[in-house]
């Protein structure tokens, strides 16, 4: 089934590139698919053919955008261990966490489905014609499309947050068509739900162009894509470099349009002493698991754990070197990742005032990396920038605090997360009122005993938070008010109700 072409206009085109392969990172070879390459007549292509979807598709009604959602999750589901297999080949993820993945995928679609069948009600307020000194306009308050989306799949989810990921499902439940630039790291993956997608346009009959894939490897093509003028929005999680470079580049624009980048986390996560010394044993179980989890490639791993220093501390730090040394070196999801994490946990080992507890078994290479527990002191973390950027991978950073108060004061150094964590005992509820105070103030999500890795889809979720976390704080990626990125408000004054029921009949 994998051609390696484009999905472009309701047609697969595009001829593949020998040197433009798949990789299986767990291997440490290439795949046998080979890819196409998007340029200027693909870049024409898709954006004239979403500019032209826009209108129609924004005029479908709820039920028909339901549907079609709905189709596309049933269609992902039907294809089965070809997708399972496919994903694992290019990923070196596990099965059971890709066949999860595939159910969240799938039921973030249908959450979609089901939020359009019940939309929030409209604001309506009635014509007032003799108030006085003025009579009052009827007016409704509602909200349109923004128009056609730019969606980068991220390379750690390579379905919830790639082709038919949240970003996309969020879009085409707005009345956005989509056009989805495959990551690199899973181009076969991203064909195979592309065709979901594809085979769900043609069920249910909505317009040609509302959906393109498009593979493209060269940075100019995204480039260009992200700054043509029928793109209305794009959506992007990756690395802060590259997502400021697209900031940079749509604040170019003749017309400035909404950039929601999910840049980085370091989640940081606070245990206050008490709690330590009851469950130091559980705590160090469940925070390695956590920090390793999917090879610490989960943007909510927790890479900073606050810690006062006590002999609590001193056998938290044996207990997770014990961990840490029986833990096998396993694949990341890329050599470019791997060799990222290498060379970040090697400036770590080499900062003045951190020290290395401990690190994993095995050796290290292509894609492969090592665990890695590092520890240091709060005038450290203060006096070294580096402490306070993003370690994607399996480790974390063990900073051990005099106090309650010098914990506070490290808070106030952190920039924007996607979450915060806090453990205490029944006994310190005194310090958790202020300790969450304060971490709200830096994250889109607070969380109390328990640890970050894992996002509930639904309605009440917030996965962002302050920049790096967000390069819009207000808004979600995950959840039912993602829906809210790809809208925009519109008052209608004394327009007849006629008109909107002519529309949701359509």
């Amino acid at each position: 089934m994998i051609t390696g072409q484009h999905y472009i206009g309701g047609r697969w085109q595009g001829q593949p590139q020998a040197d433009a392969c798949s990789f299986n990172p767990a291997l440490n070879q290439p795949l046998r698919w080979a890819f196409a390459e998007a340029g200027s007549m693909e870049l024409q292509q898709v954006t004239e053919l979403a500019e032209s979807a826009a209108l129609p598709y924004r005029l479908t009604s709820c039920e028909q955008r339901a549907a079609f959602l709905e189709h596309i999750a049933d269609n992902i589901e039907a294809l089965g261990e070809l997708l399972i297999e496919t994903v694992m080949a290019e990923s070196a993820l596990p099965k059971a966490r890709v066949e999860g993945e595939r159910g969240r995928t799938c039921n973030q679609l249908r959450l979609f489905a089901r939020l359009l069948r019940s939309p929030e009600d409209e604001v309506h307020e009635p014509a007032e014609p003799d108030r006085q000194p003025l009579p009052k306009p009827e007016l409704r308050l509602r909200t349109v499309a923004l128009g056609p989306v730019v969606v980068f799949g991220a390379s750690n989810f390579p379905l919830a947050f790639s082709v038919a990921g949240g970003d996309t499902a969020s879009a085409l439940a707005a009345g956005c068509p989509v056009i989805v630039k495959a990551h690199n790291a899973h181009p076969a993956t991203s064909e195979l739900v592309a065709r979901a997608i594809a085979q769900a346009v043609e069920q249910c009959r909505m317009p040609v162009g509302i959906f393109a894939l498009v593979q493209a490897r060269a940075h100019a093509f995204s480039e260009q894509l992200i700054q043509h003028p029928s793109i209305k929005a794009v959506a992007f999680t990756g690395s802060g470099q590259v997502g400021m470079h697209f900031q940079r580049l749509i604040w170019q624009r003749k017309e400035p349009i909404p950039f929601y980048g999910e840049l980085g986390s370091q989640n940081p996560l606070c245990v206050l002493p008490a709690y330590l010394q009851q469950h130091t044993e559980a705590f160090a179980g469940q925070l390695f698991n956590s920090v390793v989890m999917g090879q610490g490639q989960f943007c909510t791993r927790p890479g900073l754990v606050f810690v006062l220093k006590d002999s609590s501390t001193e056998s938290l730090k044996i207990a997770l070197q014990r961990l840490c040394n029986e833990h096998a070196a396993a694949a990341m999801l890329t050599a470019k990742i791997a060799a990222s994490y290498r060379r970040q946990t090697a400036l770590l080992a080499e900062t003045e005032g951190v020290s290395l507890v401990a690190e994993g078994q095995g050796e290290e290479e292509g894609c492969v990396t090592k665990a890695r527990i590092f520890c240091t002191n709060a005038r450290t973390f203060v006096e070294q920038p580096l402490l306070r950027e993003e370690v994607f991978g399996p480790a974390t950073l063990l900073i051990e605090c005099s106090d309650v108060t010098e914990l506070q004061m490290l808070l106030t150094t952190l920039a924007g997360q996607l979450t915060a964590t806090l453990y205490a005992s029944e006994g310190e509820q005194q310090l958790v009122r202020s300790l969450l105070q304060a971490l709200e103030q830096k994250a889109g999500r607070v969380i109390v005993g328990q640890m970050p890795t894992g996002v509930e889809v639904c309605a009440s979720m917030n996965h962002g938070g302050p920049f790096p976390a967000s390069s819009d704080s207000r808004y979600t990626a995950v959840g039912s008010r993602a829906i809210q990125r790809f809208v925009r408000p519109v008052c209608y004054q004394n327009v007849p109700a006629w008109y909107f029921d002519q529309q949701a009949s359509q």
